[in-house]
């Protein structure tokens, strides 16, 4: 996911995608734990994700304005 389109989103369609970006990220962990998972990026790619959700979550929360 791209930053812009994490911004775009309301407080409350990104508390939803962090919880699904959650859960996703138990299912790729319990699939790496069981040797059945083939890409092993994704299980960083969901880690990203959830950190740049978190940060704009963050950011709506201090009232930071970013361009």
């Amino acid at each position: 996911m791209k930053l812009n389109e994490i911004r775009e989103m309301t407080t409350s369609e990104l508390n939803n995608k962090v919880y699904e970006l959650k859960q996703q990220l138990f299912e790729l962990r319990r699939k790496k734990a069981v040797g059945a998972l083939e890409h092993g990026e994704q299980v960083t790619r969901v880690r990203k994700d959830i950190a740049r959700c978190l940060m704009v979550l963050r950011e709506r929360e201090l009232n930071i304005n970013v361009k």
